[in-house]
């Protein structure tokens, strides 16, 4: 792929120990489509920085019909914004950044509409982020990035720059403190919504599935399998309930409540994103592509010898590892396409990871891409993940539309960001709250495979939502 030459590298500003992400979230959540990359859950490894911003220099958002000329307006920023990054500080130092739905797969494959979309939410959305605030909670320092872009002549971008970093610097140091959502957006009245049915356990809770029809979808989703269709689908049930307050105090809930890796906010005007994922979709440093899909679950039960027998028993179990090695052979495949040959690799297959209400097996693959493939090539290769649709992808993803009532949205698409040096790091969006028209969904799902049981299936997305319900219930 052609890409511009580096026009230099951003302005850094190191932030006072005093000032952090969540501080600044509380001073910054009324202006537009703010974005908070967010390791809520600290790991030196896999989740080491946070990243907030605010106020894009632009919005490109889509529906169907704007969705070609989004991708390519993607592809010239890649090609043509370009800065350096600086070595030893964090990663994303200014770029694109936001979501794509999972709904975004018809725009590669052929994939038949689901029967109810309410809420038409957009199939991508990304601002282009001119500043960024960084956070390194290893060293426990921050420091805020600005680019100086439109600007690319040297001396004028380096004076928008240091403008715009005073401003933004301004902000961070105001008492100014409201959780009110810039755009909270129309509200959809409850006759517009899909049919819905309460669930007993929890009051207020609603389900796009009654429990015996998401027991026969599993049971179908099984039939699938035996006759040949697919090895592994991925089947979700949406929990919806009425909005209780403003998204950000819902986020600010949900990381005390459910703190992960891959945690983040969006607001992306027609609504907001308030995510713990555990799961990273794809990072790309230096060309180098990883990803590590989340297959096989256990609850956690708050007793540490009990975890460690549950622990144990889903490292042995067949059933788990069979669904995690399907998809690893999948994203190996799909990886294929877009890197050097030879060059894809399995570093970690089957590990257990330990998070605040589950446990996951974890597998880790990686490659070298291609000199020739940009964001572009990436989608069409490799969206969406392949460890929320099953395998093979495309009848997984026909049999979705099928089984599943209500459209996805970005549930189940990635939220995240590529910067003006190239770098990505997309999430996939499971543990996800979206809220939009005056409701908050988060549907919950599973691998289903040969030897799915369909109770034990039902019972795992509940185990899966208790993180959020915690939060959306104020428990």
């Amino acid at each position: 792929m052609n890409r511009s030459p580096a026009l230099g590298t951003p302005l850094v500003i190191p932030l006072d120990d005093g000032i952090q992400p969540e501080d600044v979230f509380t001073r910054l959540a009324r202006l537009p489509h703010v974005l908070w990359m967010d390791s809520a859950r600290h790991d030196e490894k896999l989740a080491r920085y946070s990243f907030l911003m605010a106020d894009p220099l632009e919005v490109i958002q889509a529906g169907p019909l704007q969705m070609e000329d989004a991708l390519a307006r993607l592809s010239e920023l890649e090609k043509t914004f370009r800065l350096d990054s600086i070595a030893d500080l964090p990663p994303f130092q200014g770029g694109a950044a936001g979501y794509f739905s999972y709904d975004l797969n018809r725009a590669f494959e052929k994939v038949p509409e689901t029967k109810f979309n309410e809420f038409h939410l957009p199939l991508l959305s990304f601002g282009v982020y001119d500043w960024v605030a960084a956070w390194d909670h290893v060293q426990g320092k921050g420091w805020l990035f600005s680019t100086g872009f439109p600007e690319v002549e040297p001396e004028k971008r380096q004076a928008l720059a240091k403008t715009r970093a005073d401003a933004i610097l301004a902000m961070f140091a105001s008492d100014a403190v409201n959780c009110e959502e810039a755009t909270p957006g129309r509200v959809v009245p409850a006759s517009e919504l899909a049919p819905c049915f309460a669930c007993a356990e929890f009051p207020g809770v609603m389900s796009n599935f009654p429990k015996e029809d998401y027991l026969e979808a599993v049971r179908r989703s099984v039939e699938y399998i035996h006759a040949g269709d697919i090895f592994q689908v991925n089947l979700a049930q949406r929990l919806i309930v009425e909005a209780k307050s403003s998204s950000p105090q819902l986020y600010l809930k949900l990381r005390e409540k459910n703190p992960a890796p891959f945690a983040g906010y969006y607001d992306f005007g027609m609504g907001q994103i308030v995510s713990a994922s555990p799961e990273r979709f794809i990072s790309v440093r230096d060309r180098m592509i990883e990803s590590r899909p989340i297959k096989g679950t256990r609850r956690r039960s708050g007793r540490p010898e009990l975890d460690m027998f549950w622990g144990d028993e889903l490292i042995r179990s067949e059933k788990d590892r069979a669904e995690n090695v399907m998809i690893v052979d999948l994203l190996r495949n799909d990886l294929s396409r877009i890197c050097k040959p030879e060059s894809v690799e399995v570093t970690s297959l089957c590990g257990l990871e330990t998070y605040q209400t589950v446990q996951h097996l974890v597998s880790i693959i990686v490659g070298k891409l291609e000199e020739e493939v940009g964001i572009r090539e990436i989608l069409e290769a490799i969206f969406p993940g392949g460890s929320i649709t099953g395998a093979p992808k495309i009848r997984a993803m026909e049999i979705i539309s099928e089984l599943e009532p209500t459209a996805r949205g970005p549930y189940c698409g990635s939220l995240g960001y590529f910067g003006f040096d190239g770098s990505i790091d997309w999430n996939i969006l499971i543990r996800t709250v979206i809220s939009s028209g005056g409701w908050w969904q988060f549907p919950v799902g599973g691998g289903i495979v040969a030897d799915s049981h369909p109770l034990r299936e039902y019972e795992e997305t509940w185990h899966k939502a208790l993180g959020l319900l915690h939060a959306v219930l104020d428990e």
